[in-house]
């Protein structure tokens, strides 16, 4: 199947995904349902071989602090565990070193 990402975050981390013998099935960019969670996707739904679900959230490190993001991050969060998942989690951008630039 296609999956379309639609920044590095994404990118890199479905690679991750495609290579863990413990994912059986990933699902990108899914709609929540339902009035409170205004038309927002989460980034990736996956079910381990366990049948366990598993929800990740991709954020760039720069807008962890921003008040819309953490809105939508609490959202999603609530959603879910509202469904029953336990393993939800954030997926963040590498911190800088000192000695990189840009």
């Amino acid at each position: 199947d296609v999956c379309r990402t639609y920044d590095d975050i994404q990118r890199a981390y479905v690679d991750r995904l495609v290579e863990d013998e413990s994912i059986e099935e990933i699902r990108c960019n899914v709609p929540l349902k339902g009035p409170e969670v205004e038309d927002y996707m989460t980034d990736f739904v996956c079910i381990r071989t366990d049948g366990e679900m598993m929800v990740r959230e991709c954020v760039y490190r720069r807008l962890l602090t921003k008040p819309l993001t953490l809105k939508l991050l609490d959202m999603s969060l609530e959603y879910w565990t509202k469904l029953g998942v336990k393993d939800w989690g954030i997926v963040i951008d590498a911190e800088k070193q000192p000695d990189e630039t840009g």
